[in-house]
C-alpha cells in the first residue's frame, strides 16, 4: 500500500489499540482519550503531510518493491543527493511538532532502514536473521507503520559498582523459554516513548552494553506489534492537560507520551527475531550497522528546527516586552544564535563528509552527530534558562483564555498591554513561552533533552574512544623534533 494518511494512522490505532495504562485504567480507544489524542491528531498532521499536493513530492519516494509512494524516511540512501533529499523531508515534519515531538517516526524508519542494510550482519548470527529483518523492513515501509522502541532495563542499584545486570534478571527483559514458535521474554523496559505507535521495536542500547559473561538470554533484538497478547504500557501522567491550544499550544498538540513496557511471558515469533544469544553482537549491534548514524542524523535535524523555533520565541518575546536593545538581552539572543548556527554547521559537516559504509549506504560523519548531540545537551536546558530571563514576570501572572471573555477584561486589555502589543497578543505569546519552559510539558522536554541523547559521562568516553587523535599528537611531534632553524 502507498504512504499512509493521517485518517488511516488513526483508524488502524482504533483497529488494534495498544494495551495501555493510564491513571490506574486501561485506555480502550487512545484515539479519543484525554491526554493522548492531541498528539496522535498531530502524527496524523505528519502523514497527511506525504499526500500534501506542493510538499508531498518531497515526502515520499517510489518503493523498489511495489513501486508505490512510500516514506522517504525508509529510502536507502546512496549518495550525497539521497542524504539531502532525507534532511528536507525530516525537516519538514520536524517543523510541524516545533522540534517538540523526539519520537517522530523518521527517527526510526531510518534507523530500522540502516539495520536491514547491514542484514549480513544479523546473518552471521543465524542465517534466517538476515531475512528476517530485511522482510521486517521492508513491511513496515510497505504498510507505513509507527515504531516506537524500549532499550534499557529497569535498574534497581546505580552505585559504581554495578553492571547493566546487576538489576537482577527478575526484572530485566529476559527469554525465559524457547519453543518451536519462537521465543518468550519476561520482563520490563524503559523508556518507550511513543507508545500510541502499531509496533515496538526492542534492541540493545549502544550507550549500555552487557557486561561480558552476561547470559545469551539477555541478548537480543525482535520487534513485535504493540497489541501482542502479554504486553502492557503503563503510562505517566498526560502533560495535555486538555487546555486550549491557547492557554497550552504546546502540551496540547505535541504530547507524545513515555512509558514503561511491561512483557508478561510474552511470545515473539521467530521470523520477527534479529538477534539473539550473542552479547558481543548485541553490544556491537548499532556502531556495526551504522543505525546510530542514521537516527543521529534525524535528531540533530529536528534539533535545528527546535533551536530556530527558540529564536523566534525570544525574538518576539523581547519584541513584545522592548527590552530588545538590553546589553543583557544582546548577550542571550546571541547565545541561542550560536547555538542554531553550531548545530546547523555540525549537521551540515555531517552530510558534506558523509562516505558510503561497507553496507554500501552513505552515512553522516559519526564526530560531527555526536558533538552536535552532545552539545545539545547543554544547549537546551539553557535556552530553557534564557526564556526564563527574558520572560521574568511576564511568564507568572498570565490571565487563560476564558479570562478574555470574563468580568476583568476590561482591566486585563488595560494593564497588560504594551507599547508593542496589545493584551490578548502578549498572553498568547508567553502562554506559549511558559509551556515551553515552564510548564509540565515544558520541563519534560528539558529533561527529555538531557537524557534521550545518552547519558553526557558516558557519551564522553564513547567519543574519546572513537576519537583518532594520534594525527595531532604527531603534528606537535613533528614540530617538537623539528631542527633549529639557522
Amino acid at each position: 500500500m502507498p504512504a499512509r494518511t493521517g485518517q488511516q494512522y488513526i483508524e488502524g490505532l482504533k483497529e488494534r489499540p495498544p494495551t495501555l495504562y493510564m491513571s490506574g485504567k486501561r485506555v480502550k480507544d487512545p484515539t479519543s482519550q484525554a491526554g493522548l489524542s492531541g498528539g496522535i491528531k498531530t502524527l496524523a498532521r505528519m502523514y497527511d503531510l506525504q499526500h500534501d499536493p506542493v510538499i508531498g513530492k518531497e515526502m515520499t519516494y517510489r518503493s523498489p518493491t511495489t513501486g508505490d509512494q512510500v516514506g522517504l524516511s525508509f529510502l536507502t540512501p546512496k549518495t550525497h543527493g539521497d542524504l539531502d533529499r532525507r534532511h528536507h523531508m525530516m525537516r519538514n515534519w520536524a517543523k510541524i511538532t516545533c522540534g517538540m515531538m523526539g519520537r517522530t517516526p523518521d527517527f526510526l524508519n531510518v534507523s530500522l532502514m540502516s539495520m536491514a542494510a547491514a542484514g549480513k550482519f544479523f546473518g552471521q548470527n543465524r542465517p534466517e536473521f538476515e531475512k528476517n529483518i530485511y522482510d521486517y523492513y521492508e513491511m513496515v515501509r510497505e504498510k507505513d507503520l509507527v515504531l516506537t522502541h524500549t532499550l534499557v532495563n529497569i535498574q534497581r542499584n546505580r552505585s559504581g559498582a554495578a553492571t547493566a545486570l546487576d538489576d537482577s534478571l527478575d526484572v530485566a527483559l529476559s527469554v525465559v523459554k524457547e519453543t518451536d514458535e519462537g521465543i518468550i521474554v519476561n520482563g520490563a523496559r524503559v523508556l518507550a516513548t511513543l507508545p500510541i505507535a502499531d509496533e515496538i521495536a526492542v534492541y540493545p542500547a549502544r550507550s549500555h552494553r552487557l557486561p561480558t559473561g552476561a547470559p545469551g538470554r539477555t541478548s537480543f533484538a525482535f520487534a513485535l506489534p504493540c497489541d501482542t497478547p502479554g504486553l502492557k504500557f503503563q503510562c505517566r501522567e498526560s502533560f495535555d492537560l486538555q487546555r486550549s491550544s491557547f492557554d497550552h499550544p504546546l502540551g496540547s498538540r505535541f504530547e507524545e507520551m513515555d512509558a514503561l513496557a511491561f512483557f508478561d511471558n510474552v511470545l515473539v515469533p521467530w521470523e520477527r527475531v534479529f538477534l539473539y544469544g550473542d552479547v558481543d553482537m548485541c553490544n556491537n549491534m548499532s556502531l556495526t550497522t551504522h543505525q546510530y548514524l542514521h537516527s543521529g542524523h534525524q535528531v540533530v535535524t529536528k534539533n535545528v528546527v527546535k533551536c530556530e523555533f527558540i529564536l523566534g520565541l525570544a525574538n518576539l518575546m523581547v519584541q513584545t516586552l522592548g527590552s530588545s536593545e538590553l546589553p543583557q538581552v544582546h548577550g542571550m539572543m546571541a547565545e541561542i544564535i550560536e547555538n542554531l548556527e553550531i548545530t546547523k554547521a555540525l549537521l551540515r559537516s555531517a552530510e558534506v563528509d558523509a562516505e558510503l559504509d561497507e553496507w554500501g549506504v552513505m552515512c553522516p560523519v559519526d564526530i560531527s552527530l555526536m558533538v552536535a548531540r552532545q552539545q545539545f545537551i547543554k544547549m537546551y536546558p539553557r535556552m530553557g534558562e534564557i526564556l526564563h530571563l527574558l520572560g521574568s514576570s511576564s511568564l507568572m501572572a498570565l490571565p487563560t483564555e476564558d479570562d478574555f471573555s470574563g468580568p476583568l477584561v476590561e482591566d486585563i486589555d488595560r494593564y497588560l498591554e504594551t507599547d508593542f502589543s496589545s493584551a490578548k497578543e502578549r498572553v498568547k505569546l508567553f502562554r506559549l513561552a511558559w509551556d515551553t519552559c515552564c510548564s509540565a510539558f515544558g520541563s519534560r522536554q528539558i529533561l527529555y533533552e538531557r537524557f534521550f541523547q545518552g547519558d553526557r559521562n558516558r557519551n564522553v568516553v564513547l567519543m574519546n574512544t572513537r576519537y583518532d587523535k594520534e594525527p595531532m599528537s604527531q603534528f606537535v611531534l613533528d614540530f617538537l623534533n623539528q631542527e633549529e632553524l639557522e
